[in-house]
């Protein structure tokens, strides 16, 4: 898939990528989409969130998460508060920490709840992409927050990128559970 370079298409292709998420959701039975993850040891899942995520509801609310760490960040440096979009005191070397934060504040979150959450936010941050012209989106020095980065990356890496990563581990959730 192609990085979109319209205001158009960076809106399609991020409904389209959640669409999928969902309709691979709505595909699994009740009892598919409430058990837990059993992903086994396997050498190329060495990545932490492998462990971290034990169920759907711990990936949706990761997203949801992420999806408000972006319209705050946004909402704040519109508002003149120029900050970054990973809150203190975490890094891009510590985001990790933040996720098991946020994966630890959603253990009591229903199933039902974080897919009513998840499609929220992403209609708020969708709604969020639309308020920006094409320029503003696109070029990378629109705006001295997004250190020389266009905005649009951001918007990706919280949509269309992040989706794709749950995916990934909905269809392993999938075939796994299925294969038992």
């Amino acid at each position: 898939m192609s990085n979109p370079t319209t205001k158009p298409d960076l809106i399609q292709t991020a409904n389209e990528q959640f669409e999928k998420m969902r309709t691979l959701i709505e595909s699994m039975t009740d009892e598919e989409q409430n058990a837990s993850f059993h992903f086994g040891e396997s050498a190329d899942r060495k990545d932490a969130h492998w462990a971290r995520d034990h169920n759907l509801r711990d990936v949706l609310t990761h997203l949801y998460e992420w999806h408000q760490l972006l319209l705050s960040w946004v909402k704040a440096n519109r508002s003149g508060e120029e900050r970054p979009l990973l809150p203190a005191p975490y890094t891009w070397e510590s985001y990790g920490d933040m996720n098991v934060e946020f994966w630890k504040k959603h253990q009591g979150t229903p199933y039902g709840q974080s897919k009513e959450m998840v499609n929220e936010s992403h209609s708020n941050v969708m709604a969020l992409i639309d308020t920006f012209s094409k320029d503003e989106l696109f070029s990378p020095n629109s705006f001295s927050w997004t250190d020389g980065s266009a905005l649009d990356s951001y918007c990706m890496a919280n949509t269309t990128d992040h989706y794709a990563w749950a995916m990934e581990k909905i269809k392993l959730h999938i075939k796994t559970i299925r294969q038992t």
